[in-house]
């Protein structure tokens, strides 16, 4: 079946099929919810698949998709599990899925599997994190789901590493930024720079105790007033551990929240300490919001932040040189409103929203045209 042919099944374009665990706040999320909205519809027709149908985003995925099906999913070693693929596989037949994009490590084993079973002519996974958390038994599953893919989509050139160092082929790896949009911006007022902001969930690794622990460290933060938004199992912990460092009375923890673009116009800049990152979406959007940031040197931050030119990086877990920068951003306003600027105009220049869907759309169109809507099994993407 011809490319033409396919387009021809759907009365508006190809028929494919986009995976997301739930439609929950997160940068995944995000990225593939734009994703499933801006694909062009004369060309493709958009099926959004997940887990579970919830999600303060699952409406909005819904009024976009030509359908939402949900394939129930708990654990890969239960026997439902494979019930479930196999209901997708037939899905998928019925369907006459021509393409799947799968976007992280869940969706990669279930969808990539699934769509393989049913022939699905072009099979994308995705990459989108640094983590080497897994177990050994998790790292070779998601290796043999990549063995199924097509193509490899990472987020960034630290994610196309992560990769590589899991000896996926180079030739099935592709880059494509995430994107955002891109706030109109007003003029900033005169005051003081007192009012800081990170946007992430509560977890350890995106290191909001060493960001308690550098407001706590030098005198003159005594004015610096900092909001955490976001949820996640070290709440707690890090309300205690304010409280030990003697700043509870100036750190507030808002809880997750669906306003990021009010808290960005009402901050003065943006901190992000994490101890990994493949590309986030938080020091996007405070970039795109011309605020001045500081984050960690890690990951696809290094490729985000041109440190003194669009932000400052100081190394991962380094809560004085974490407060040392504070202190040099806070202390020179000006100064400080010019990384903001630089950072703006960065992310207009190179992370639109627009751009990563033509990323997607040009390795969508490359693959089908390859194939001609053939249905193939894909050569394995890595090394023996």
């Amino acid at each position: 079946m011809s490319l033409a042919e396919l387009q021809s099944v759907s009365a508006s374009g190809v028929p494919i099929g986009i995976w997301v665990s739930s439609f929950s706040a997160g940068g995944t999320e995000r990225q593939m919810l734009h994703l499933m909205r801006e694909l062009d519809r004369n060309v493709f027709t958009v099926h959004a698949l997940c887990f579970a149908a919830r999600g303060p985003w699952l409406e909005a995925a819904r009024e976009r998709s030509a359908s939402l099906v949900e394939f129930y999913f708990q654990d890969f070693r239960r026997p439902d599990t494979w019930k479930q693929i196999a209901r997708y596989s037939r899905w998928c037949r019925a369907n006459r899925i021509a393409a799947i994009i799968a976007s992280d490590f869940y969706t990669n084993v279930f969808g990539l599997i699934g769509a393989a079973l049913a022939g699905v002519p072009v099979r994308i996974g995705g990459r989108r994190e640094i983590n080497t958390d897994k177990s050994a038994a998790k790292l070779a599953l998601q290796r043999a789901a990549y063995g199924l893919a097509h193509r490899v989509v990472a987020n960034s050139r630290a994610a196309a590493d992560a990769l590589r160092s899991e000896h996926i082929r180079e030739d099935a790896i592709r880059i494509v930024p995430n994107g955002i949009e891109i706030p109109e911006v007003d003029a900033r007022e005169c005051r003081p720079l007192r009012r800081a902001l990170t946007v992430a969930n509560l977890r350890a690794e995106k290191g909001h105790d060493v960001l308690i622990d550098a407001l706590a460290m030098r005198p003159d933060l005594g004015a610096i007033q900092l909001d955490f938004a976001g949820d996640g199992p070290c709440r707690s912990a890090l309300e205690q551990r304010a409280r030990d460092r003697g700043v509870a009375d100036r750190v507030r923890f808002l809880g997750e929240r669906h306003d990021i673009p009010d808290l960005l116009r009402t901050a003065d800049f943006f901190i992000l300490p994490s101890r990994t990152e493949a590309f986030p979406n938080s020091v996007l959007e405070a970039m795109a919001a011309g605020l001045p940031v500081i984050a960690s040197r890690t990951g696809g931050i290094c490729e985000l932040i041109d440190d003194g030119v669009t932000g400052l990086l100081v190394p991962p877990g380094d809560a004085a040189g974490l407060s040392n920068a504070i202190a040099q951003l806070t202390a020179d306003r000006d100064a400080a409103l010019s990384l903001g600027a630089a950072a703006r105009h960065s992310v207009v220049e190179r992370y639109t929203i627009r751009s990563m869907v033509k990323g997607f759309t040009d390795i969508l169109l490359t693959e089908l045209d390859a194939r001609d809507g053939r249905r193939a099994r894909a050569p394995l993407p890595f090394h023996s």
